[in-house]
Formats: structure tokens, sequence, C-alpha cells
């Protein structure tokens, strides 16, 4: 319909409405009034007639931009999509490639990278590793000295540990320990001290030239969580089953003030106890280590206070180096305590017995036959301030042929917070070896080896009487140095024999 007949039409409408509307509106609006509203309607009409048409022509308008250049627009998307592609087809970094490309690759080599790590320490997780080198300068008073050999020494001694984690069986984990040694040097030989060896680190094989590493220890444990089947987080009880080639000090007769020879005393009477250790009764081979199985039970239900039985079978004499199987054993019992005295500070009491149906009488190499030794023992370590521990050891021969038939070892270690040296520490030991009377009786007699050379030849009377005394000193957390004195009195029992004063400075660098 053409504008003009809608603007009539308008006014036509309005017309009949205002006369239709007359009656009622007649007194209220004049003739110019209405004229004036009509005029008014008519001028909105109009406009909304022309909004219209202008609607119209913009609908019918085609777009701004051409069919062209929409077509170029989308090549253009469709190259840089088929760039972005190629590019991400390639593990290589470009300085071509897009810049979203570049960052998307950077956070994926970062992220494999992660990831890579993550996979090597799952791998690595529950394997732990050590290593420690220890050297011994050592020199004593010539008079001491046996016959034949140097006043001074020198050697030293490595050690390599892994533990592996050895698969688990229901609650039950497994872990597999070694341990690699290797030395050279034997260490001073004083005058008829069997018993308490100088510098017990002295390790070497047979020829003093070769530096070969041994297979010290190889066994394999298995901790058992008791109740069998129980929640193990909650277990305050386990059993424990060792099997392998063992060192028997590691799970007996234990100290934590006088058991680590490249820590703390030098000397072997308080290293172990000296009726098991350099006494012989033992029975391990001439490295310190046999073959065996211990079994063990823990029990910490009384927690903090907890409480340990054990049992242990080891090869002895020539089952010690794998040349029998494990007739006449070394058997050991041990039942161990721990609590917390002097106001929550941690001891712990052992007490042992053993049994070896391979010694030999008086440990003379010279002997080959064998006979039964067995004995108890004691172990204490008690802290009775912030940084000093107490301890003390007891040996008693019950059966054999044996040097020495009770022994008694006291000390303590006084720790470096004192004077401001938290790392560092002091350790002060006594020792006391009685000689048996078989031995008083028989020592002057057995003077001759099967190479002729004198095992003992003197009338042995009284006890061996021994001092030690040492400062640790902390470096850096790699590296100790200890100066070491000691004193032996009386050794092997031989009141004629000169007083062994033996000087030593130990390094160790562990890892």
């Amino acid at each position: 319909m053409p504008p003009f007949k809608h603007k009539y039409l308008a006014v036509a409408l309005a017309g009949v409405m205002l006369a239709g509307a007359a009656p009622t509106f007649a007194a209220d609006l004049s003739q110019a009034e209405l004229m004036k509203e009509l005029r008014r309607l008519s001028e909105r009409m109009e406009k909304l007639e022309a909004r219209n048409i202008e609607l119209e022509r913009k609908a019918q308008t085609p777009p701004a931009k051409s069919e062209a250049e929409l077509a170029q627009r989308i090549k253009a998307l469709e190259e840089n999509n088929a760039k972005m592609e190629a590019a991400l087809d390639s593990d290589r970094l470009s300085e071509k490639d897009p810049e979203v490309v570049t960052r998307l690759k950077d956070i994926e080599i970062r992220t494999l990278s992660m990831q890579k790590q993550a996979r090597a320490i799952e791998s690595l997780e529950g394997i732990t590793a050590g290593a420690s080198l220890t050297m011994v300068a050592q020199s004593a008073n010539k008079s001491a000295v046996a016959a034949g050999n140097a006043s001074s020494a020198l050697n030293y001694r490595g050690d390599v540990s892994v533990t592996l984690p050895g698969g688990s069986i229901g609650n039950a984990e497994g872990k597999i320990f070694t341990q690699f040694r290797l030395g050279q040097g034997s260490g001073l030989a004083l005058n008829n001290t069997l018993s308490s060896t100088p510098n017990t680190t002295a390790f070497q094989l047979t020829n003093p030239n070769d530096s070969t590493a041994m297979l010290a220890q190889a066994w394999y444990q298995m901790d058992i969580p008791l109740p069998l089947g129980g929640h193990k987080p909650n277990s305050r009880e386990h059993m424990e089953v060792n099997v392998g080639k063992i060192d028997p000090f590691v799970f007996f007769d234990q100290n934590s003030a006088a058991d680590d020879e490249s820590s703390k005393f030098l000397n072997n009477a308080f290293v172990h106890n000296p009726l098991l250790d350099s006494g012989g009764g033992a029975g391990v081979d001439a490295y310190g280590f046999t073959p065996g199985v211990r079994l063990a039970y823990h029990n910490e239900t009384g927690k903090p206070e907890w409480w340990r039985a054990s049992l242990g079978v080891f090869g002895a004499g020539s089952g010690a180096g794998y040349n029998r199987t494990f007739s006449s054993p070394f058997v050991i019992g041990q039942l161990e305590f721990g609590r917390k005295s002097f106001g929550g500070l941690d001891g712990t009491y052992r007490l042992y017995a053993w049994r070896n149906g391979q010694s030999k009488a008086y440990q003379n190499e010279s002997d080959t036959a064998v006979e039964l030794h067995a004995g108890w023992g004691a172990s204490i370590d008690q802290r009775v301030g912030d940084a000093t521990t107490v301890f003390g050891r007891y040996g008693k021969s019950l059966n054999g042929n044996v040097r020495f038939d009770q022994a008694l070892t006291l000390g303590a270690e006084f720790g470096g917070n004192y004077w401001s040296r938290g790392a560092d520490g002091v350790g002060v030991a006594l020792g006391w070896l009685r000689t048996s009377k078989d031995f008083r009786d028989n020592s002057s007699a057995l003077d001759v080896n099967a190479d002729g050379t004198a095992d003992f030849g003197y009338a042995a009377s009284g006890a061996e009487q021994l001092a030690e005394i040492y400062y640790r000193m902390r470096l850096n957390k790699n590296l100790e140095l200890t100066p070491d004195f000691q004193l032996v009195r009386q050794p092997g029992g031989d009141n004629t024999a000169s007083t062994a004063k033996v000087i030593g400075l130990r390094a160790k660098a562990s890892f």
C-alpha cells in the first residue's frame, strides 16, 4: 500500500474515532485542538512509514564484504591450520613453528620430563645405599710390639652397602642387604693381645698387595606383621627372619655407644664382647662373617617400651667358610628390652647366651682339635643426659679351654653439645679381661706352633687391663677425624710384658 494511502487512512480512522467519541469529549476539546492532535498523529505515522521503508531496503542490501574477501579469509585460516598440524607432527622445536605450537611443545616436553623423573623415583623407591672409607694410622712403643713386627702401621678399609626391596607375601615385606668390603693393612701386632686387638678396622685379604673387594654380607630379611592377616598399620608385633651370609654382631651383642669401630672405639674389646669375637666364641671366618639363619620376635604393645627375643644359628669353624654344613654350629639366643629412664631417655638392655661346637682350645691356631665352648653375656647402653650415653658389657665362659673366662668393659660417650660442637664426641672406656685357671696352669707350655713359632710361652696371671679415649671431630657432614689413645696393661695376662701405649689417628669419609 502506498505511503499516502496509509496517511489518509489513519486520518480517516482518527476522524471516525473522534466522531464516535464526540458526544463524550465535545465538552472538553475544541475544533483547533482536535486538528492539532490529528496532525501530530499523522506525523508519527509518516515517521513510522519512513523507518519501515529503510528497514526493508537494508534487508535487501547485500553484505558489505564481497564473497572474494570472505573466501580469502577462509583460505588463510585453512593454511594456518595446515601449518599447525605439520608443526605438531614433528617432536622438534623450530623457530618457524607458530607460537601456540611452540608453547604447546614446551609444555609437553616439561610434562614428559616430570613423568620420566617420577618413573625413575618410583623405580628407586625402597633402595638405599651407603659407602664409607676409613683410614687409621697407629704407633706403639717398641717394647709392646710382637717380635718381628713394626711399631707403626697404616691401613684403610672401604665398605659399600646396598639395601633392595625384596618383595612381599601378603602383609609381609622383604628386603635384600648386601655389603662389599675391601682394604689393606693388618694393623699393629702387640704382644699377647689376642683378646684386645688395638685396631678393629684392619682388614686385608691373604695377599697384602691385594685390595680386591669381597662380598662380606648378603642376606634376605622378611618382616612379618602379627597377628597374621591383621591390619598392618596397627600392628605392634612382628617377626623377623634373616637368611644368608651374615655378621652375627649386626643382630647380637649390639650397643649404641660401642659397636662401630669406624666412628667410636677402635679396640676390639670395646667393639664386641671379647669372649665372643677376639676370643673365638662366635666361630666366624677370618673376616668376621658366616652363613646363618636368624629368627626374632619383636613386641611393641607397651610402647614406648619394647622387647625382642632372637635366636641365631650360624656356621662355625670350617662351616663358616662354606666347607661343610651346619654341623656343631654357633648358636646364640638373646633377649632385649628397651625402656625410657632418667626422665624419658632411651636405654637398651640385652642378655644373651651362646654355644659353639667347633671352637679351639685357647684359640690356638696350631691346635686342629675342636671342642665345645659356651657362655653368656650382657650388653647395656643407657642415655643419662641429653648428650651422654653410658655402656657396659660382661661376658662369662661356662665351658671350654679359653684364655679369658670373664670380661668386663665399661665406658661412656659425651656429645659435643656441651661445648657447642653437636656433631663431635668424646669416648672413654675401661676393660678388664681375667685369665682362666686352665690357661694360667698351661700357658707356659703352650709355646710351639706347627711352624715352630711361639704362641704363648709365659706364665699367665691376673687380668689384662685396657683403657681407650678418643675425640671424634666432625669436619663436615661427610668427613670425621678422630685422634685416639689406648693403654694395654699386662697383655694376655703376662705380667712381665711392657704396657702398650698406642696413639692413633682415624679419618672416615662416608656417603
